[in-house]
C-alpha cells in the first residue's frame, strides 16, 4: 500500500444556495467560483476551470487535448452540448499507416506522433463561452486566473505530483523526453513544489485576447505542425485551421424516475446508457450494495455493454450507427437475458482498448444553469510532444483508432476516433411537453471506467440513498479487458468485502482485490453537484421551497467542491 494515500478520513457534502463548482484541483474549483461571483454563468465558470486544470494538472488535461460539454439552460430546460474532439490529419489514411509498417496486430506505440489528433479543447472553450456563456465576462476574464496560475506559479498537489512523475517515467520508457516546459531541472515537480509555466501563460493569454485564431492559426499552429513534422507526422496548417467544434444534442435513457443525458458518438456516452438499460432488468436494491450478486450483475452488464459500444461506436460523419436500435429497451432486455446469476458469461470480447488520464468537473449557477465538462490529453501527457514555447503537450487520442480495414472506428484522414470522455447530466423523466428539471451534473473520468463510474455513482444515490459525497466515497468496481491474455479482469477497490471477492472468483471471474493506494486511480475521479435531496426517500421534496445545492468531490483526487 502507498503509505501516503490512505482513505481514512470522511468528508461532508458541500451545501450551498447560489452557485457551486467541483473539480479535481481546489485551485480550479476556486477559479470557477470566482467567475460565478463576477457575474459569469455555469458555462463561463466551467471554461475557467478547464483552463486552470490545464495549468495545475497537466498530466491529465490541457489545451493540447480534447473536450466535451453538456449545458442545461435553467430558463428553458433545453440541454445542448459541444463535441470538442479533434480529427486525424487529412493525409493519415490506413494505407499511409500500413506503408509505415504498422498493422492491427502490430500498431504504433500509443505515444507515437501518428496518434496525435487536432486539439479540440481550445475551440470547445471558446465556443462554450460564446454559445452558452453569460456574455457578462469576456473570454480574457474567464482565462485570467489560469494565466495567473501559470505565470506566478502554484504548489503542485499530492495525487497530481505522483501521476506527473509516473507519466514522465512512462514516456521515458517509450524513448520520449517530455519538453522542459513541464519539468523542473528535468524532473517532475514534487508535492508542494511551486511550478511555473510561463510558455503556457502566454498561449492562454493569446487565446483570451484573440480567440480560436490564436491557436489554430499563427504562432501556436506553426509550432504544432513543426514538432509533428520533426517526428514524422503529417499534420498540416490546413488540418488545424479547418478544425471546428460540433454543437450536439445529447442522447438519453430513462431509469425509473430519472433521465440520464450523455453526449452522442463519437463519444462513449452510449455505453453508460446501454449499461443502465441492461441493469434496469434487475432488482438492484434488493441485491444489496456491493454484494457478490450486485457486483456480478454489474460486471456482466459492463462486459456486454463494452462489447457493443466498441463494435458500434465511431465517427457518425463517417459511418452509420444504429443508435435508436441499441437504445431500445427491448434490445437491452435481450442482452440482460444472457446474464446468469451463478456463472460468468463465456466468450464476450470487445475491440481495441487503451488507457487514459482526464479531468471531469461541473458547475451549477444561481440561475439554475448547469455545465458538465470533461477535458483530456488521453494518456497522461498524451504524445509527450510539446510544441516550442507553447507550454502544453499534444494529445494521443488517435491511439483509439482501429487499424482493421472493415471496422467502424478504422483510422481515416480527417476522422474523429472513438472517444472515451463523457460528461453527464441528470434530470427528472419529464414528458416532451414539460421542461425537464435538473437533478444533477455528474461525471467520473478515466477511460473505459467512465461509463462504469457514471452508473455506479448514480446507482449509489438512486438505489442506495447516498448523498453525492457518499456516492463518490464508496468503493468501486472496474471491469477491464486484457488483450494480451485475452481475459476480462474485475478490479475491486479496498473496502469491498473479501468474501465478495471470493464468491465472484467461484462464479468464474478473474479478480484483483484489494486495489489500494495510488492504484485506486483506475477507478476514476468524479464530481457531483445535485439540486435538492432527491435521492433521499425520507425527504418530502415538495416541502423544500428553497433550492439547495449538494456537492461531492472524489477522495481519489486532489480537489473539492466549493459553493457560495
Amino acid at each position: 500500500m502507498d503509505p501516503g494515500l490512505t482513505f481514512s478520513s470522511r468528508r461532508s457534502p458541500v451545501l450551498c444556495l447560489h452557485g457551486c463548482a467541483a473539480s479535481s484541483q481546489s485551485l480550479a474549483s476556486s477559479a470557477g467560483l470566482d467567475v460565478l461571483k463576477r457575474g459569469g454563468n455555469a458555462a463561463d465558470a466551467a471554461v475557467a476551470m478547464a483552463a486552470a486544470l490545464a495549468v495545475t494538472e497537466p498530466c491529465s488535461t490541457g489545451i493540447g487535448g480534447d473536450a466535451f460539454c453538456l449545458f442545461y439552460n435553467g430558463v428553458t430546460g433545453e440541454i445542448k452540448g459541444i463535441n470538442g474532439s479533434g480529427r486525424s490529419a487529412s493525409a493519415q489514411t490506413l494505407d499511409f499507416i500500413e506503408g509505415r509498417g504498422y498493422t492491427a496486430e502490430s500498431p504504433p506505440s500509443p505515444f507515437d506522433v501518428l496518434n496525435v489528433t487536432v486539439p479540440g479543447a481550445p475551440a470547445c472553450w471558446c465556443d462554450t463561452v460564446q454559445l452558452f456563456g453569460s456574455h457578462k465576462v469576456s473570454l480574457q476574464e474567464v482565462l485570467s486566473r489560469a494565466v495567473e496560475l501559470a505565470e506566478a506559479g502554484f504548489p503542485v498537489a499530492e495525487v497530481t505530483a505522483y501521476h506527473w512523475a509516473e507519466c514522465v517515467a512512462a514516456l521515458r520508457d517509450d524513448g520520449k523526453e517530455l519538453g522542459g516546459d513541464l519539468l523542473i531541472e528535468n524532473h517532475a515537480p514534487k508535492c508542494g513544489q511551486v511550478f511555473r509555466n510561463p510558455a503556457l501563460a502566454q498561449t492562454l493569454r493569446e487565446l483570451g485576447n484573440h480567440g480560436k485564431a490564436a491557436f489554430y492559426h499563427g504562432r501556436v499552429a506553426r509550432a504544432i505542425v513543426d514538432i509533428i513534422n520533426q517526428h514524422g507526422g503529417v499534420m498540416t496548417l490546413d488540418d488545424l485551421s479547418s478544425h471546428a467544434s460540433e454543437v450536439i444534442t445529447p442522447i438519453s435513457t430513462e431509469y425509473k424516475s430519472v433521465r440520464l443525458w450523455e453526449p452522442p458518438p463519437n463519444s462513449q456516452g452510449l455505453a453508460a446508457l446501454l449499461l443502465l438499460n441492461i441493469l434496469e432488468n434487475f432488482s438492484l436494491k434488493a441485491l444489496g450494495h456491493n454484494s457478490s450478486d450486485y457486483i456480478h450483475v454489474l460486471v456482466e452488464a459492463v462486459r456486454l455493454t463494452l462489447t457493443d459500444s466498441l463494435r458500434y461506436l465511431g465517427d457518425p460523419n463517417h459511418v452509420t450507427l444504429p443508435l435508436e436500435t441499441l437504445l431500445e429497451k427491448s434490445y437491452s432486455h435481450q442482452r440482460a437475458q444472457h446474464i446468469s446469476m451463478d456463472r460468468a458469461i463465456e466468450g464476450v470480447k470487445p475491440g481495441h482498448m487503451t488507457g487514459s488520464d482526464t479531468v471531469y468537473f461541473c458547475v451549477i449557477d444561481s440561475q439554475g444553469n448547469a455545465c458538465s465538462f470533461v477535458n483530456s490529453n488521453y494518456m497522461g501527457f498524451g504524445s509527450g510532444l510539446v510544441p516550442k514555447d507553447c507550454g502544453f503537450p499534444l494529445q494521443n487520442r488517435g491511439a483509439n483508432f482501429s487499424l482493421q480495414r472493415d471496422h467502424l472506428n478504422c483510422v481515416a484522414g480527417g476522422k474523429r476516433p472513438y472517444h472515451t470522455i463523457i460528461p453527464a447530466l441528470l434530470t427528472d423523466s419529464a414528458t416532451k411537453s414539460q421542461k425537464p428539471q435538473l437533478l444533477a451534473a455528474l461525471g467520473v473520468m478515466g477511460a473505459f471506467m467512465q461509463p462504469q463510474g457514471h452508473v455506479q455513482v448514480l446507482l449509489n444515490m438512486l438505489e442506495f440513498g447516498m448523498n453525492p459525497q457518499q456516492a463518490l466515497d464508496a468503493p468501486r468496481v472496474y471491469v477491464h479487458y486484457d488483450q494480451k491474455t485475452d481475459e476480462w479482469w474485475v478490479n475491486l477497490e479496498e473496502g469491498i468485502d473479501p468474501l465478495v471477492a471470493q464468491e465472484l472468483r467461484r462464479r468464474g471471474h478473474k479478480i484483483n482485490w484489494p486495489i489500494t493506494g495510488h492504484a485506486r486511480s483506475q477507478f476514476g475521479r468524479g464530481q457531483i453537484i445535485a439540486v435538492g435531496e432527491w435521492w433521499n426517500p425520507s425527504v418530502n421534496q415538495d416541502a423544500h421551497s428553497t433550492r439547495v445545492l449538494w456537492a461531492g468531490s472524489d477522495p481519489r483526487a486532489d480537489g473539492c467542491a466549493q459553493g457560495y
